[in-house]
């Protein structure tokens, strides 16, 4: 765990106001080290909050924390094991003394048939994905409770429709909108706000993090990241979220014609999936 004192020398635009809803609220952003974490960590500061960040790589973590506008907190924490997401939130109340809003953003993906993929693989995704975001707001609930404070879960339009060569990852985010879910409904008149966004294809390295079948690193995207959403536009997009209390958020438009298709036209959505998948580079289906 590093306390990183920010540089002081990044002006605010004339068109960047600190809303009174995020300044100086505590906010802990999970799986920060790139992508759409890192780009929640710089919107979050630029507007105002301070900023806690967690994953594994603490050298990347200082880099980013070294260009906050205020004070930030970098822990190194593997969400995937319990102690180290209690250890993690004990160290914003330690430094802060309280916490208003986790965003549980850390994840892996994977590629890969289920008949040729070893079970340990799809458990390891469920270990960071769904435990992941379990332990985590497990230990922040209380002090989350205390502030009314939000809960995020950065899920997926897997979540929502189930995709092919992706098992792993779709039961992970569904898993993760289901408990989400639930625990919106025990909580919905003690004051606190559960928010699940689901990007869609979003430009970041999670593609070439994904694990194959065996387990190792895909080490390339099948995907034209350059056609996509980037991570910022979709901070943007959660900020806003948290910021008027939204319950749900689907961004892209592909993603919000996959989920309204998928819910009336199940059997037809089977049908274009596959045979979108189907034309990914190196795709496992013939």
């Amino acid at each position: 765990m590093v306390n990183r004192q920010p540089s002081r020398n990044f002006p605010r635009s004339d068109n960047e106001e600190t809303p009174d809803f995020v300044k100086n609220k505590i906010v802990l952003i999970t799986g920060a080290s790139s992508g759409i974490g890192k780009a929640l960590a710089e919107k979050f500061d630029r507007e105002g909050a301070t900023i806690a960040i967690a994953a594994r790589r603490m050298e990347a973590l200082e880099s980013i924390a070294a260009n906050f506008h205020q004070e930030g907190l970098c822990i190194k924490a593997d969400v995937s094991q319990n102690q180290d997401c209690i250890r993690m939130v004990e160290a914003v109340i330690e430094k802060y003394g309280r916490l208003d809003v986790l965003i549980n953003n850390a994840g892996i993906s994977m590629r890969a048939l289920l008949e040729a993929t070893d079970p340990s693989v799809i458990e390891q995704v469920m270990q960071v994905n769904f435990f992941g975001t379990l332990y985590s707001t497990h230990a922040a609930l209380p002090h989350l409770l205390a502030q009314k404070g939000s809960i995020v879960g950065v899920s997926s339009i897997a979540g929502y429709r189930g995709l092919p060569g992706r098992t792993g990852y779709s039961a992970s985010k569904f898993a993760m909108q289901g408990f989400l879910e639930s625990l919106r409904t025990e909580v919905m008149h003690r004051g606190v706000h559960v928010l699940v966004a689901c990007p869609g294809f979003t430009a970041s390295n999670i593609r070439k993090q994904a694990l194959t079948a065996d387990g190792s690193q895909q080490g390339q995207t099948p995907r034209k990241e350059d056609k996509m959403m980037t991570a910022e536009a979709v901070a943007d997009h959660i900020y806003r979220a948290v910021k008027t209390r939204k319950r749900d958020i689907v961004l892209t438009s592909q993603g919000k014609i996959t989920v309204f298709l998928n819910k009336f036209f199940p059997g037809f959505m089977d049908k274009m999936v596959f045979n979108h998948m189907k034309k990914e580079p190196d795709s496992p289906f013939e």
